[in-house]
């Protein structure tokens, strides 16, 4: 049911000039499973000339109007979920019910979208004389180019293409060439849903030379983009040689501050579920899992033996509870984390090897003995491998989770109302949820701090950014 992936671009699905492709593997056989159309200068020429035509007819079209065409993509998202999530599971390897869940997830974050898009107020400023109005006006930014992962091939999307769509705005999506088909797939669903030709162009190729060439286009005057810090930061400098509003979601290293009056057990559970989610390959995974003396032993114990029993394998068997790596380079880069902490004293307490020698499978991991020097300590594992430590007393866990640039999500567990108002106030993170899990949700803000990025691709700040205030003072003659 894997059928090669192509562009759209204005209006129309359709090879990449030159028929130039690359394939698309199963991460849980290795096998290639079909090709993705891989954009010459050209595509994109006819790309950016496409998004400025649909700016201007979607941009005039009514807030109400907006709404209505979205919402019936999100429907049709619900109506052909099976279909997406199994592309999804072939092509990124996450467990079938994963898939699902992200697909379901997508369109209730458009519907929410939708929604504020016939919200998003402007307003009115008392004026200091008679006879003048002072208005603030919001107007949609214009063509955006949007940059994703493939981490979440459609959760990524959805949020900055809803964010665009809702605004007013075009938009031109560089999806995963990993991933190709379940984000077009989506964009199917917003083209089969009436949005008009040229409002939605999609490419895929050589990252680096698609963003190289579309950020310093004039077309182009937003860019958002989620991935790496390095690679975030070139995008950055990038657009603001050339003075274009950006939202990034960049990398994290997301401390897990358990308190010794917290239930530790049910933290540990909760906890270790939400590690080994998509192999561990979630931007706002937990990572740094600090334990107060009193209760370490005890989470460590816990946590051990919830690894252990996580089911690894094909994303499409039943039962699978954690898939394979989605591509090649995770492996060694888990491997070489692993090798330097445990060169440098750190204990393998469960895991730490690859599963079979075929399809990338590794081993649900937990380190302790671990030491600020390791590499694991200040890389983004980015995969299925937890470093569980000790901490003394509340400014000792603050300073520890502070001390590296990232500043993307944080996580706590305390029964104390002060502790958990006390360390809410003290991380700096964009995100911290404490006692729970209870980030993402399409009407809470998502976005980090430092080194994480800036900008917001939840709440009602999302949509903001692809407004322009417009002030408009206006007197009687």
């Amino acid at each position: 049911m894997y059928r090669d992936v192509q562009l759209h671009i204005a209006g129309q699905w359709r090879a990449a000039e030159g028929g130039r492709t690359l394939p698309v593997l199963n991460p849980a056989t290795e096998e290639e499973i079909g090709t993705v159309a891989h954009a010459a200068r050209s595509d994109l020429d006819a790309a950016l000339e496409a998004a400025a035509g649909g700016f201007k007819t979607w941009s005039k079209v009514s807030a109400y109007d907006r709404a209505k065409v979205m919402r019936k993509a999100a429907d049709l998202l619900r109506e052909r979920v099976a279909d997406i999530a199994r592309l999804m599971t072939l092509e990124q390897g996450k467990p079938l019910p994963e898939a699902r869940m992200e697909t379901l997830a997508a369109a209730d974050i458009i519907d929410w979208f939708a929604e504020e898009a016939r919200r998003a107020y402007g307003r009115v400023i008392p004026a200091r004389a008679a006879g003048v109005y002072q208005l603030v006006i919001k107007e949609p930014v214009g063509p955006v180019a949007a940059f994703t992962p493939w981490n979440f091939p459609i959760n990524q999307v959805v949020r900055k293409l809803s964010g665009a769509l809702a605004a007013g705005c075009s938009i031109i999506v560089k999806a995963p060439e990993e991933t190709p088909a379940s984000p077009a797939e989506l964009i199917r669903c917003f083209v089969d849903a009436g949005v008009p030709a040229g409002v939605i162009g999609l490419v895929y190729g050589v990252p680096a030379e698609i963003s190289e060439y579309l950020i310093p286009h004039p077309t182009i005057r937003k860019v958002t983009f989620t991935g790496s810090t390095p690679v975030g930061k070139k995008l950055a400098a990038l657009a603001g040689a050339h003075m274009k509003r950006v939202t990034m979601e960049l990398g994290g290293h997301s401390p897990v501050i358990v308190f010794e009056d917290a239930d530790i057990d049910a933290a540990a559970k909760q906890i270790a579920g939400a590690k080994f989610r998509n192999a561990g390959q979630v931007c706002v995974s937990p990572t740094r899992f600090m334990v107060q003396e009193k209760a370490y032993d005890q989470f460590v114990d816990r946590f051990v033996a919830y690894a252990k029993t996580v089911r690894v394998g094909n994303g499409l068997e039943e039962g699978t509870q954690m898939g394979p790596l989605a591509n090649e380079r995770r492996v060694p880069a888990i491997e070489a984390l692993l090798a330097d902490a445990q060169q440098k004293g750190a204990e393998v307490r469960t895991g730490g090897n690859r599963i079979g020698n075929k399809g990338y499978f590794f081993e649900p991991t937990v380190v302790t003995g671990v030491s600020r020097e390791m590499r694991m300590m200040n890389e983004e594992p980015f995969g299925p491998l937890a470093m569980i430590f000790p901490f003394a007393d509340f400014d000792e866990a603050v300073a520890e989770a502070n001390r590296l640039p990232y500043g993307l999500a944080s996580y706590a567990y305390t029964r104390s109302a002060k502790t958990a108002n006390a360390i809410a106030a003290s991380v700096e993170a964009g995100m911290m949820t404490i006692n729970h899990l209870g980030l993402a949700l399409p009407e809470v803000p998502f976005g980090g701090v430092k080194d994480s990025g800036f900008g917001s691709e939840g709440g009602t700040e999302a949509i903001e950014a692809y407004l322009n205030p417009k002030f408009v003072s206006q007197a009687g003659l």
